[in-house]
């Protein structure tokens, strides 16, 4: 009777004093620690005591957590896992920790916190993910301790963007540690509702400015949970204009930020810089369009650029005095650019530009005019309708044949270089019907679909196009707009449409191989006549050398008797007169000969 008893107390003794190898398990007043650190280990223990309340694995070889490593661990409180080669932290990996207070990450490899790597933890009070390799943290991935968390540290990363929207509901939060990462921007308005906040830490980001938060700035009233808060923003390039007055005058304790730009106080303390001057500029634009016109239907682009400090913000403001919002069919950009894709009539009219910064604004008007195109009335629908019949229909296909050939001969294009064409046009026996108020060109390449237009003035019949691209065919139309006289509205007729190629850049390629060829052919023939001449140059001026030395008989004739004397019996038994290049040598022999006689 005793022995099942003794057996559960044998199983019960067992199970209590589990312990997974190398590590060290202690029970103090019936909580359960278990003691892993610097073991080795290359995973997660799967023998651990499922009711353990303290969990270390800190400074091991654990690659990953997740699956079945903390299935059933509902009284764990306290998991550390610092110092591992952790890159991956399965989804729901801690779902079955609701009582864990404090989880250490810190010392891994992580690169991205998912949306559901830390769902289950709706009790945690601590996170630290210091000194990972983080860059993505979902706006997700704190929703399941939003009320609870007070402490959240996750500096040294290379985070570039923290989920503000998430911090911003941190209600308990107490610590936020964001030193040594890439945040280039703090949105405004998030610390607002942090009321229990004592530590901000911002040390050695990208801020250039930084929003004055009424958590900061005192427009909150004092509470005993921010009576003091700490906050560092040192080690960022912070630029130091009027928008950092409020950070100037707070009386901090740690107060080391210095100045990046402007250039006139790069490298100075806060406290030294008298607050006048951090100045900023008023907005100043700098260039705008001032007078647009287009074409019913086609794309109106409304530029106006300004400059000031800090950089200005660009609005539009439309003829009916509203804010130009982006749509379907309007596009505004940051750099001051306004792009209507589709004009209709009722774009016309004055819009203003409003540039806007910390110091002021700036306005400027850009006039733009829509032309409209006819809009035909139901009379001239009509009075075509009522043509019907067989004759009727002949003439009018006799006419527009006519029309066609006629349209064809108005237009030409003259001048055709690699980049340039000059286009003209005749309205031929038109011009007295119709009154032109302008004529309008436009045209493509092959390579390019999109089409280009220009507005001409009704005055001229010639237009020079510029800044083609060489080596293409272009299609080109020219079209007239004028007043239909009987709706007094814009109606548009196309004079003729014609296609021409631009000239190739490089338009004889194998003439320059024989030009190449012939210039050296030349070259050649030249030298060897130049050389020819000048043999013959130096030859003469022997000769004449030879014949003012005193020896005339030789030079003058050559059928006079030999004289003199030597000179025969250098040459005797010969009967001509020997070349000037060798009497050269007997002159200067002779010529030694007497010189060294007489000496």
């Amino acid at each position: 009777s005793l022995k099942p008893i003794l057996l559960l107390l044998w199983e019960t003794w067992g199970v209590v004093s589990a312990c997974p190898f190398h590590c060290v398990c202690r029970n103090l007043s019936e909580s359960l620690s278990t003691l892993c650190a610097d073991k080795g280990l290359l995973f997660v223990p799967p023998h651990v005591d499922r009711r353990t309340v303290e969990l270390r694995l800190a400074d091991n070889f654990i690659t990953e957590v997740g699956g079945s490593d903390f299935v059933n661990m509902t009284g764990l409180v306290d998991l550390t896992l610092s110092r591992n080669t952790i890159h991956l932290i399965r989804p729901m990996a801690f779902a079955d920790l609701e009582s864990l207070r404090s989880l250490h990450l810190d010392g891994n490899r992580l690169t991205t916190l998912g949306p559901r790597d830390l769902a289950g933890l709706v009790n945690l009070q601590h996170l630290i993910v210091n000194n990972n390799q983080l860059v993505k943290v979902s706006a997700q991935a704190f929703d399941d301790f939003l009320v609870t968390l007070e402490d959240l540290d996750m500096s040294y990363n290379n985070l570039r963007r923290v989920p503000w929207e998430s911090i911003q509901n941190m209600a308990s939060l107490h610590t936020l540690n964001l030193d040594h990462n890439l945040i280039d921007h703090i949105a405004e308005g998030v610390f607002g509702e942090l009321y229990k906040l004592a530590r901000l830490d911002m040390t050695s980001n990208r801020l250039r400015t930084l929003p004055p938060d009424p958590l900061f700035t005192g427009a909150i009233s004092p509470t005993p949970y921010n009576a003091v808060i700490s906050l560092n923003f040192g080690g960022n390039p912070l630029h130091c204009n009027c928008e950092l007055l409020w950070l100037r005058r707070l009386i901090r304790g740690d107060d080391m930020e210095t100045c990046a730009t402007p250039a006139h106080l790069a490298g100075r303390y806060f406290w030294s810089i008298p607050e006048e001057e951090f100045t900023c500029e008023p907005p100043l634009i700098t260039r705008h369009t001032h007078k647009l016109w287009v074409l019913e239907g086609q794309r109106a682009t409304l530029k106006c650029r300004a400059i000031g400090d800090p950089e200005p913000v660009v609005h539009w403001v439309s003829p009916d005095d509203r804010i130009v919002a982006n749509s379907s069919r309007t596009s505004s950009f940051s750099n001051g650019t306004l792009d209507i894709l589709v004009t209709v009539a009722r774009d016309d009219g004055a819009y203003t530009c409003i540039a806007i910064n910390a110091a002021g604004e700036a306005t400027a008007t850009v006039d733009l005019k829509i032309i409209p195109l006819p809009h035909r009335g139901g009379g001239g629908e009509a009075e075509d309708g009522r043509r019907s019949g067989g004759e009727d229909d002949e003439e009018d296909g006799s006419r527009n044949e006519g029309d066609e050939e006629e349209e064809g001969r108005m237009v030409g294009v003259q001048g055709i270089t690699s980049t340039s064409a000059q286009v003209r046009w005749d309205l031929g026996r038109l011009s007295g019907a119709y009154l032109v108020w302008m004529y309008q060109i436009q045209y493509n390449c092959t390579a390019d679909e999109t089409l280009i237009y220009r507005i001409l003035p009704s005055t001229t019949d010639r237009f020079l196009l510029k800044n083609l691209v060489s080596g293409v065919d272009y299609n080109l139309c020219v079209l007239a707009i004028f007043d239909d006289t009987i709706t007094s509205l814009a109606a548009t007729k196309v004079l003729g449409c014609t296609t021409f190629a631009t000239k190739d850049v490089y338009p004889a390629c194998r003439s320059l191989q024989a030009h190449f060829l012939g210039g050296t052919l030349t070259i050649l023939v030249g030298g060897v006549v130049v050389v020819t001449l000048l043999v013959f140059t130096v030859a003469l001026m022997v000769r004449h050398r030879v014949c003012n030395h005193g020896d005339h008989l030789i030079c003058h004739d050559s059928t006079k008797p030999p004289a003199p004397k030597t000179t025969q019996r250098v040459y005797a038994g010969s009967k001509h007169t020997p070349p000037p290049i060798i009497l050269v040598k007997a002159s200067l022999l002779t010529n030694a000969a007497t010189i060294k006689k007489r000496s």
